[in-house]
């Protein structure tokens, strides 16, 4: 549904790297059957979910066009958890970078505070009024360390100390550059 690739993609597709060549390319299949998985949640009693919002899915190249069968799917998860009385809880970020983000200097480059800040804006104008829980970015130590790091996780790199620094650096300004959108522009607040 127009969704570019992320950096997981891109490593899943290295050989070798992933145990079995296995990808996340269907996985769960939340996108198609969120309707059933609603349901589920409501049917064992939940009272919030706590989803990602796919960075690619709504920005394909990480920035500029928006894909809105993307951000349709959004709107549609969000409204099916309100209408089954859970509370919807977002996270901006959940270590799936755009490739088209990565191929420009990714978290290494002093630019993605504002990108991510971009979408920060086009997801928090499109779900705010009726999202009021955001979590920015999900374990930045964890996709820095195994990403940049020790390789073990998307990007796959194995960087110097100072690079890596780097990479955190940009995290902790991205995320301050994503609470300032989201207190500029959210339209509902929380409880």
């Amino acid at each position: 549904d127009g969704r570019g690739p992320s950096i997981w993609d891109t490593l899943c597709r290295r050989p070798g790297a992933i145990h079995n060549s296995e990808t996340g390319d269907v996985a769960c299949d939340h996108y198609t059957r969120f309707r059933d998985d609603v349901d589920l949640m409501q049917r064992i009693g939940l009272g919030a979910y706590r989803f990602s919002v796919a960075w690619p899915r709504v920005l394909p190249l990480g920035i500029g066009r928006i894909n809105e069968p993307g951000l349709d799917f959004y709107d549609q998860l969000v409204d099916s958890l309100l209408a089954a009385n859970i509370t919807p809880w977002v996270t901006l970020y959940h270590w799936d970078l755009p490739q088209g983000l990565f191929d420009r200097g990714g978290w290494l480059s002093p630019e993605i505070p504002a990108w991510f800040a971009e979408y920060t804006r086009v997801v928090v104008d499109r779900l705010s009024d009726r999202v009021t829980n955001w979590i920015t970015i999900n374990e930045p130590q964890i996709f820095v360390g195994l990403g940049y790091r020790e390789g073990k996780h998307a990007p796959g790199l194995k960087l110097s100390m100072k690079e890596q620094l780097a990479a955190a650096h940009h995290v902790l300004l991205a995320h301050g550059r994503a609470v300032q959108v989201i207190r500029e522009r959210a339209r509902s607040t929380p409880s």
